[in-house]
């Protein structure tokens, strides 16, 4: 049994299995989920858990070269859109629409319980070396 680090066996597992290049959308329970990514849900209860939680967790499991997200959380979640600029200076941002058609081509959707307007992040794996 793992004593630390992600412990859902779900997200572990498909964390374990991803490459270079790979796309993670973490989202909110609000995000379209298209057909073709596989999916791990972890919503409990609206808030629970928090994207913030997940983010964090994620980023101390994963190499990430890059990040998008849409720009309406600029002015529609100033908070989600902070945290985003302090992980990710360089952060891409798209349209919502955009950002939707993306996460078509991702390989792992995790869902959060968040609750809150455009709290949805692309992240793109890359390599420790």
């Amino acid at each position: 049994m793992k004593k630390a680090g992600i412990l859902n066996r779900h997200l572990a597992g498909a964390l374990a299995g991803l490459g270079h290049g790979d796309r993670v959308m973490v989202c909110d329970v609000g995000m379209p989920i298209p057909r073709g990514p596989r999916v791990v849900d972890l919503a409990f209860r609206a808030g629970v858990p928090s994207f913030a939680e997940v983010l964090d967790g994620l980023l101390d499991e994963l190499v990430v070269e890059g990040a998008t997200a849409a720009n309406e959380v600029r002015d529609a979640n100033p908070e989600v859109s902070a945290l985003l600029g302090t992980r990710f200076p360089d952060l891409e941002l798209v349209s919502h629409e955009k950002l939707k058609e993306l996460t078509a081509d991702a390989r792992l959707v995790v869902r959060t319980g968040e609750a809150r307007p455009y709290a949805n992040v692309l992240l793109a794996c890359g390599v420790f070396f």
